[in-house]
């Protein structure tokens, strides 16, 4: 599992949890050197505590939240101080408050554009300089199975996945001079805290049904692995994966 991540310099945001706690996980135990950002301070110190002392790889944890362009900015610059370089730019924080357009939740709308979008394009604005500087690097974007169709309640969601993948896709035409790597991960229904950012109890209820076949996080952390661990002239573009028995 090592082979292709020991050593790598690696920045996840929205690593306080779910998916990018699991990506952590799996990242330290191959020799990774990590430095996770999160909004939770005591969630993300902790997790740096625990992966440091189970694993070979060094963890730094960096306050940050993603809306702020400048903590982004800071979070990467950190990293390349101490390491002298960015390997692997993970922009996995996301935010998932579903509900019908008509209970008008703008504030939440607004929430999902500076996370999910603005988000992503914070942590490739922080990253590139330094990929180009090097002429190498992989910029990892989490989209969504939502970024591949719609649904009710999730007309402004997938709006914003289907935004992350164009945009991933923009960067890869873009980045091809200077040997950077780019992969979009879609998960399907995947076991993380996501549904916790549902304010709509009816919403939530039938969300929760929805997704009761989910899987485990450590599926996504496995399609990460498996796409920095190709070798350099391997680019993993894109990743769509769902639990078997998933059908929308």
């Amino acid at each position: 599992m090592a082979e292709g991540i020991e050593g790598k310099v690696i920045v996840i945001t929205g690593a306080s949890s779910g998916l990018g706690a699991a990506a952590a996980r799996l990242l330290a135990e191959g020799g990774a050197k990590l430095i996770l950002g999160a909004r939770r301070a005591e969630r993300i110190d902790s997790l740096a505590r625990d992966l440091s002392d189970g694993t070979a790889g060094e963890v730094i944890a960096v306050t940050t939240d993603v809306t702020d362009a400048l903590q982004v900015r800071r979070l990467v610059d950190g990293a390349v101080s101490r390491f002298g370089r960015i390997d692997v730019m993970l922009n996995n924080a996301g935010v998932m408050p579903l509900s019908p357009l008509d209970r008008y939740k703008v504030d939440e709308w607004d929430r999902m554009i500076d996370v999910n979008i603005k988000g992503v394009l914070y942590g490739i604005a922080a990253a590139l300089p330094h990929m180009q500087k090097q002429k190498s690097g992989h910029i990892i974007n989490v989209a969504s199975v939502a970024g591949h169709t719609w649904f009710p309640t999730g007309t402004v969601y997938c709006g914003t996945k289907w935004a992350v993948r164009a945009i991933s896709e923009g960067v890869r035409q873009e980045v091809k001079p200077y040997d950077i790597r780019t992969t979009i991960i879609s998960p399907g229904a995947v076991a993380t805290e996501l549904l916790d950012s549902i304010t709509e109890a009816d919403v939530l209820q039938a969300t929760r049904k929805a997704t009761s076949i989910a899987i485990p996080a450590d599926s996504f952390a496995r399609m990460v692995a498996f796409a920095i661990s190709q070798p350099d002239d391997v680019d993993v573009n894109e990743i769509l994966f769902r639990p078997t028995r998933q059908q929308g």
